[in-house]
């Protein structure tokens, strides 16, 4: 009986969730619904460390949107797009919601791809919208809580094992004009002809990983100090008794979080991680949808819920997924691996999520891929990125900087 209870509890609170953070934009759309028309949806592919695939959503109002799919391999959400295109056409651009739920069963959990490429277009959605109403996509999403988003680098240490490779990453890092304030470092494997132990086939850790994961740690944490954030970047690649060990051996240099340490579907393993470990768990990156991140929640399954926007179903079920979140008690972060333009649509998602803590960004290294944007200035500074307050996303394409990054084959959309 109260299994049942919960059960339909959890049902009418997701229900409910649904409809709350649209009450702002109805109030902005009420006048404007049934004035404009999508007549295009356009494609293209920039190259870089990874594909980057852009999505323009054109209206019969002379205005546009844009948003970005999930990366490498970029053909695959390309085709994606074009085969849910004639869905939308002659479609009203503001009926988000109604357009992405009326998808159906091709944006279920078993049509990755394509809940990829509906996220892009929702993206996209959300920015013309925001042209359409003049106002920035924030605010039709509920609202600013803050006015920037801080992000976090990627980079870390050429050798975790070597202080002085430490030191010389940690001043490197203290000297960056953009300020970084937290870090997502990977620990460090043992190669199996100088560990006898190590069996690259199985995912436990080894006595001696164990010991020079903890020694690594500890030099990064005394090299970068205590005013800096560290966070632990795993793939799925340990077993629950690995992850309880790995928390274990970095429990002392605190770590913001541990990041994705088992399989990204949901199991019991994930709740007794979460119980057992004294760092925070954090997971979501590779999960569609509200179901996807539903167990995870409802049983604590982890610490810190982690979703991409383009995997999860874009803005607005990102925003679902929050407070969901929220309502168990659980802060939001963001993965991010986009580009320039993605970056810009999660700050402007997370400026609206009450207990967010930081986002992953490719952003901010001064080069090419922060001028796929016009930007007056360093995007990244302090560690934050500022939220635009320009309509939609509040960005532009820099035309030049995209023609010269396009991948083989691919045309600028005009």
């Amino acid at each position: 009986m109260l299994h049942s209870m919960l059960s339909i509890s959890r049902r009418q609170l997701l229900g409910a969730l649904s409809a709350a953070p649209l009450a702002a934009f109805h109030l902005w759309a009420a006048g404007e619904r049934g004035r404009a028309r999508i007549i295009d949806i356009r494609v293209m592919i920039l190259q870089g460390p990874r594909t980057y695939t852009l999505v323009k959503v054109v209206s019969d109002a002379g205005l546009y949107g844009i948003g970005e799919g999930y990366g490498s391999p970029g053909v695959g959400v390309k085709a994606g797009v074009l085969e849910l295109r004639p869905y939308f056409i002659g479609k009203d651009p503001l009926e988000i919601e109604t357009l992405y739920n009326g998808l159906g069963d091709r944006v279920n959990g078993s049509a990755n791809t394509l809940v990829r490429a509906a996220s892009a277009i929702e993206v996209a959605l959300w920015d013309l919208a925001g042209k359409l109403l003049n106002q920035p996509v924030a605010t039709l999403l509920g609202g600013s809580y803050r006015d920037r988003v801080r992000v976090y680098h990627d980079e870390g240490p050429s050798n975790m094992l070597d202080r002085s490779a430490c030191n010389e990453w940690a001043d490197k890092m203290k000297s960056d004009p953009a300020g970084w304030s937290a870090f997502r470092v990977s620990p460090p494997r043992s190669a199996p002809k100088l560990d006898n132990a190590r069996d690259p086939s199985n995912r436990a850790l080894t006595s001696r990983e164990l010991r020079e994961i903890r020694q690594a740690f500890e030099y990064c944490r005394d090299a970068i100090g205590w005013d800096r954030d560290l966070i632990v970047q795993c793939a799925g690649e340990y077993d629950l008794r690995a992850a309880v060990q790995l928390t274990e051996a970095l429990e002392p240099v605190k770590p913001l979080w541990l990041d994705n340490p088992l399989p990204p579907e949901f199991s019991g393993s994930w709740v007794r991680l979460a119980q057992a470990s004294k760092v925070p768990i954090a997971t979501g990156e590779n999960l569609p949808r509200r179901q996807g991140f539903k167990d995870f929640i409802v049983n604590h399954g982890c610490d810190v819920v982690q979703p991409d926007l383009r995997n999860a179903g874009g803005m607005l079920e990102s925003k679902k997924i929050a407070s969901l979140a929220e309502t168990f008690d659980l802060p939001m972060a963001a993965h991010n691996t986009g580009s320039v333009l993605h970056t810009m649509a999660t700050v402007q998602w997370a400026a609206t999520v009450r207990d967010f803590l930081v986002a992953e960004t490719v952003v901010g290294r001064r080069n090419w891929m922060d001028d796929v944007i016009v930007h007056d200035g360093p995007l990244v500074a302090q560690g934050y990125i500022s939220v635009p307050r320009k309509p939609g996303l509040g960005v532009e394409l820099n035309s030049d900087a995209v023609k010269a990054n396009l991948a083989e084959g691919e045309r600028y959309w005009d």
